[in-house]
């Protein structure tokens, strides 16, 4: 089979636990990217905080996309062109910082290279503008003019963030999906987008058939993804409920899973 497209989920696959792309990985993928390969860098970070990987591997010149915020946009790497885009209306974000507020839970969401939340001292908050290289900006439904890709709930509680999940599935449903990415994160994004059924915009976009792409991935997140894709590979680190769902295991990523799984 001639696979036409590769991807990647980044946190947890292609990343080492140091954040980082290790030698051999780098060098499997600028390798299969000559040979005609596109790469798809699929995942629940923001764009701005996929573009310097994006950079590093050099999809721009081999004609490959980033598909951020858990599937809300598809960018192509080489012009930062939307191909495809879905967000929240604003008009929700009242009662998602109502529901938030009341439940003692912090709230974040991003803009470009901002993130903006009512609770910027919060350590996963803190975390995640560093990890996106991102500015925090404290405050939230005064601050925000625009429609967001999605929005982030954060606490330590988990089952108090499982009840909420729960509660907005029937509340919320056929206008807003809710579901948990972390433990400590429930995500709040448009309805139907996962990475599968943006993943699967972009193949009717290039005419690839999905028996033509190779998908990674380690978490929850990711099933549908590698469900959708011809070849499916899990991460030797995944939980079982991830394992079961692909056709292949490989490595983790502390042992260079991705380039084994490539090359």
């Amino acid at each position: 089979m001639k696979y036409k497209l590769l991807v990647l989920d980044v946190d947890g696959t292609l990343l080492n636990d140091e954040r980082e792309i290790s030698k051999r990985t780098l060098a499997a993928l600028l390798k299969v990217q000559q040979m005609g390969v596109r790469i798809v860098l699929a995942s629940g970070r923001p764009t701005y905080g996929l573009m310097p990987l994006a950079k590093t591997l050099e999809l721009g010149n081999y004609g490959g996309f980033v598909l951020s915020y858990n599937g809300c946009q598809i960018i192509k790497a080489q012009n930062g062109e939307i191909l495809f885009e879905r967000r929240i209306n604003p008009e929700m974000l009242p009662y998602l910082e109502k529901k938030a507020r009341k439940n003692g839970f912090a709230i974040f969401t991003y803009h470009d290279d901002t993130l903006i939340t009512d609770s910027p001292d919060n350590e996963y908050i803190k975390n995640e503008a560093l990890l996106n290289n991102l500015i925090r900006e404290d405050e939230f439904s005064t601050a925000i003019d625009f429609a967001p890709c999605k929005c982030m709930l954060v606490s330590d509680k988990e089952k108090a963030l499982i009840g909420l999940e729960q509660h907005w599935e029937k509340r919320l449903a056929g206008t807003l999906d809710a579901f948990r990415s972390e433990p400590y994160f429930l995500e709040v994004v448009p309805c139907g987008v996962n990475k599968a059924n943006t993943l699967g915009a972009l193949l009717e976009h290039l005419g690839v058939t999905r028996e033509e792409v190779i998908a990674v991935g380690d978490g929850v997140c990711d099933v549908t993804m590698l469900q959708l894709a011809g070849m499916g590979v899990a991460m030797g680190h995944s939980q079982d409920s991830v394992k079961v769902c692909a056709d292949y295991v490989t490595a983790s990523n502390e042992e260079d899973g991705v380039a084994l799984a490539v090359e």
